[in-house]
Parts: structure tokens; C-alpha cells; sequence
């Protein structure tokens, strides 16, 4: 947010809180609710989203509707004759299919029928919001249109919302079957997004009890009831969990969170990509093909990786693999 808007954003804010918290958190989770424009920022920006609308010419477009958006998808291989495997990649907040396009190509290559979703107020989908129950039903739609899924792929709040819609946590919205999961670059929990949005705004302490209070009025689980860690743990199926130990946006504490969950989890430290290179990244596409291949890599743990003896750990840290600069 720039900083003149910002500026007025938090004296209205701070205005409407003295008059009424609950407004003011209302008001405040509709901005933290509001998707950044869709026109790329930036010639490497401009030039990725070029690169991935080019590939994506290839896919089939089909438009998804459910309760309260609608959604684009852009299916590879499908309509083939015989079994494929089949997967769903979703991608992140501010990031579209165009982004996820190298991942989606690289699996289509390997004879999969592949399905990249945009989220509401993203890509070609309709919609100036989006929230996690507006997601996990964008998914769950998917899953009703194409049929089970193999595996779900998710990048930052799309591996989270995968990882909620795999686990059934929202009321009125089933279940998305998959026997697997890749989540790269995913939160593993949703509050310390709300807490820092709080304080960016300037919320006081009832603003933002209200703002959270939201959450559960919204989707119809309270804040503290999204520990994507705690449903990977019960799901109790192969999950593969790739981050970045320099990823700025979303600490490496998700992940070691995730690998806590139990002996299903297997961590990918995919360091020197930080939080988006991390999805085209040649030594993650590898990886992650592996895993939904069932043959994954044996698992090597470096010297500066041994806080936890709970964590499966795969790393090219040593293996020599190219690293983006």
C-alpha cells in the first residue's frame, strides 16, 4: 500500500474505531480481504506473466461457479482416453496460473492431466476479494467438475488452502480427496497474517479483536481454528513440503511446523529461491515429480539442519544443483 494511502487509511480507521471497533474491523478485513491489481509490476514481472500466458494457450479454458464466485481453470491433457494421473496446482496471493505456468507444463510433460485454478480476484477469474473460504470452494468446485484428484499442488495461500480444503475444516463445503499434497512455500497457520495486517493499519486493540472476529462470521471457523500443521497431522497422507529458508514473506518456521506434523511429511529446503522463483525453480520441479512419482530422492540432512529429529529433510544444498542468483 503506498504510503500517502496508507496514511489515510489508518487515520479513517482509527476514526471509525473510536466510533465503533466493529466497524472499524469490518472495514478492515474487507481492505485485508481486497486483491492486488493483476497487471504485473515490473519488466521480470511483465516478461513472467508474458512467458506463462503463452504456455497457457495451450490448455483448455473452462469457467467454474460456485456459491459466491466464479473461477478460471486451465486443464492440460484432458478428454485423453485411459487413466492419468491428475492434478490440481493452485497458486498464490497476487500470482495467477500465468506464474505457476512452468511447474503445470513440466507435469503435463510427464503424461499428467493437469488442472491450474485461478483464485477469485486473480488471473481471469472473476472478483476484486478473495478470503480462505472463497478459495477452498474454488477447489472444491474444481474437485466436483474434473473428479478426485491425485495430488493437490499449492504455492504460499493456495498450499494452504489446499491443505484446509484437503482436511474438510470449513462447514458446508466437503471435503477435496487427494492422495497427496505439495506445499510449496505455504503458512502454516493464518493469525500472524491478521496480527501484522492489524498493526500495519493501525488498529487498536478492539479494532482488532473485531477484524479477527471476522474470520469466523465469514468462513465459520474462529482464526485460531486455522492450523493447516495441526490438519496436515490428522490427514495422515503423503505431503511434500518445500520452502525456502530466505523466503521473506513466509517465515521457514512454517514449514519445520508442517515437518512436526508426523513421519508422512517429507521437507525440500529448496534455499536460494526465496518465496516466488521457488515454483519454476528446475531443482523443485524435480522434486516434486519424484514425489508424485513415488520415487522420491533419499533423504540428506546438513549440518544446519538438525534441530529437529521429527523432519524428513531433502536438500540440493550440496548436491551441486544449479542456484538462481
Amino acid at each position: 500500500m503506498p504510503p500517502f494511502a496508507l496514511k489515510v487509511t489508518r487515520l479513517g480507521l482509527s476514526v471509525l474505531g473510536r466510533i465503533s471497533p466493529q466497524l472499524a474491523g469490518r472495514a478492515a478485513f474487507r481492505l485485508f480481504c481486497l486483491t492486488p491489481s493483476r497487471r504485473p509490476q515490473g519488466a521480470k514481472a511483465k516478461a513472467a506473466h508474458a512467458d506463462g500466458r503463452g504456455r497457457l494457450d495451450a490448455a483448455e479454458r473452462i469457467m467454474l461457479s460456485f456459491a459466491g464466485g466464479r473461477s478460471m481453470a486451465y486443464r492440460f491433457n484432458g478428454g485423453a482416453l485411459g487413466r492419468r494421473q491428475r492434478y490440481l496446482v493452485v497458486h498464490g496471493w497476487g500470482s495467477g496460473s500465468e506464474y505457476m505456468s512452468e511447474l503445470v507444463v513440466f507435469l503435463a510433460g510427464r503424461g499428467a492431466e493437469v488442472v491450474s485454478l485461478d483464485l477469485p480476484g486473480h488471473g481471469r477469474s472473476l472478483g476484486r476479494s478473495l478470503n480462505v473460504r472463497l478459495a477452498v470452494a474454488a477447489i472444491a468446485a474444481a474437485a466436483e467438475r474434473f473428479g478426485d484428484f491425485d495430488a493437490l499442488i499449492g504455492h504460499s495461500f493456495g498450499g494452504a488452502s489446499i491443505a484446509i480444503a484437503a482436511t474438510g475444516l470449513l462447514p458446508g463445503i466437503e471435503p477435496v480427496s487427494a492422495d497427496r499434497l505439495v506445499l510449496i512455500g505455504a503458512p502454516s497457520s493464518m493469525g500472524w497474517l491478521f496480527k501484522g495486517f492489524g498493526r500495519m493499519v493501525g488498529l487498536d486493540r478492539a479494532s482488532q479483536s473485531a477484524l479477527e472476529a471476522q474470520v469466523a462470521r465469514v468462513t465459520g471457523r474462529a482464526l485460531k481454528e486455522y492450523d493447516a500443521g495441526r490438519g496436515v497431522r490428522d490427514l495422515a497422507k503423503p505431503v511434500l513440503v518445500v520452502h525456502a529458508e530466505d523466503d521473506k514473506e513466509v517465515s521457514a518456521d512454517h514449514a519445520r511446523a508442517y515437518a512436526k506434523a508426523g513421519d508422512h511429511i517429507s521437507l525440500f529446503w529448496a534455499n536460494g529461491f526465496g518465496h516466488r522463483r521457488i515454483v519454476s525453480a528446475a531443482p523443485v520441479l524435480e522434486t516434486i515429480g519424484s514425489f508424485l512419482a513415488e520415487t522420491p530422492e533419499p533423504a540428506v540432512i546438513p549440518e544446519n539442519h538438525l534441530e529437529s529429529e521429527e523432519e524428513t529433510v531433502i536438500s540440493f544444498l550440496k548436491s551441486g544443483a544449479r542456484r538462481a542468483s
